[in-house]
């Protein structure tokens, strides 16, 4: 079946369908807050530029954590494993979850998840209005790279990338 239609009020469902389509990494943003740190579980991530190293994330405005990662001179981009589904979907859930795994905090106060495929440290350099959403860009300051497999996102499932397909 063919559906084809023009995004409006109407049919947001269809339009987070379509864009569903699209596989994603997952990630869990974390940056410095007043009661030692905030997270929030993120797949709106991308790369921008190689020189600077610029990353970008789009956290939804109507978020009670927008505030925190808005004013956030400092943030990390923590790319889950395909294992840690659960952890993903905790920091979805509340902001605190960092009792759910190892974690420390960065030169900066950021909470830095110690489990994880890829942490990009950033500073941020700018905020854009994107929408029902805002786009974060910062400079990469720090990557720290594990071994694993990404945890994958589509569809509203999660998964693991099969590279062997």
């Amino acid at each position: 079946m063919i559906r084809q239609f023009t995004p409006g009020q109407d049919n947001t469902r269809d339009y987070r369908d379509a864009l569903g389509c699209f596989a994603t990494g997952v990630t869990i943003v974390t940056a410095p807050s007043a009661t030692g740190g905030i997270g929030m579980t993120a797949n709106s991530f991308s790369s921008i530029s190689l020189t600077p190293p610029l990353v970008l994330w789009s956290p939804s405005k109507t978020s009670l954590r927008y505030p925190l990662f808005r004013d956030a001179r400092h943030f990390a981009i923590h790319v889950m494993r395909a294992d840690q589904k659960e952890l993903a979907l905790e920091f979805s859930r509340r902001g605190d979850a960092f009792d759910q795994t190892r974690m420390r905090l960065g030169a900066n106060g950021v909470p830095l998840i110690e489990d994880c495929l890829t942490r990009f440290e950033c500073v941020t350099t700018t905020l854009h209005d994107g929408g029902d959403h805002a786009i974060i860009v910062g400079e990469v300051q720090q990557v720290t790279i594990c071994e694993g497999a990404p945890l994958v996102f589509a569809q509203s499932r999660y998964g693991a990338f099969d590279a062997g397909a």
